[in-house]
C-alpha cells in the first residue's frame, strides 16, 4: 500500500476556516468553536500518531522504502524532439 505523502490542496476547510471572519460570533460562540477547534485538533494529533506507528511498525516488518527514482525526460511520440531541445 502507497502512502499519499502529496501535499493537500489549498482550499480545505482547515484553510478556510483560518481565513473566515470572526467579527460576527458572540464571546459564547467563540468559546463553543474553540472547544470545537480543540477537540479536532486532538483528534488528528492523535490520528497522526497512530499513522506514525503503523509507518514504523511497516518499516520495522519490511524495511525503508528505497527513494523514488529520478524521472527520465518525457518520450518523444512523434520522434525526437526538435532542434534547440524545445517542443513545440
Amino acid at each position: 500500500m502507497e502512502i499519499d505523502e502529496r501535499p493537500r490542496p489549498k482550499g480545505d476547510l482547515a484553510s478556510r476556516l483560518a481565513t473566515e471572519a470572526l467579527d460576527s460570533y458572540s464571546q459564547n460562540e467563540l468559546d463553543a468553536r474553540i472547544v470545537l477547534l480543540e477537540a479536532e485538533i486532538a483528534r488528528v494529533v492523535a490520528h497522526r500518531e497512530k499513522a506514525k506507528a503503523h509507518r514504523a511498525a511497516a518499516e520495522a516488518l519490511f524495511g525503508r522504502p528505497a527513494p523514488a527514482p529520478e524521472h527520465a525526460a518525457p518520450a518523444h511520440i512523434d520522434g525526437p524532439p526538435p532542434p534547440g531541445g524545445r517542443e513545440s
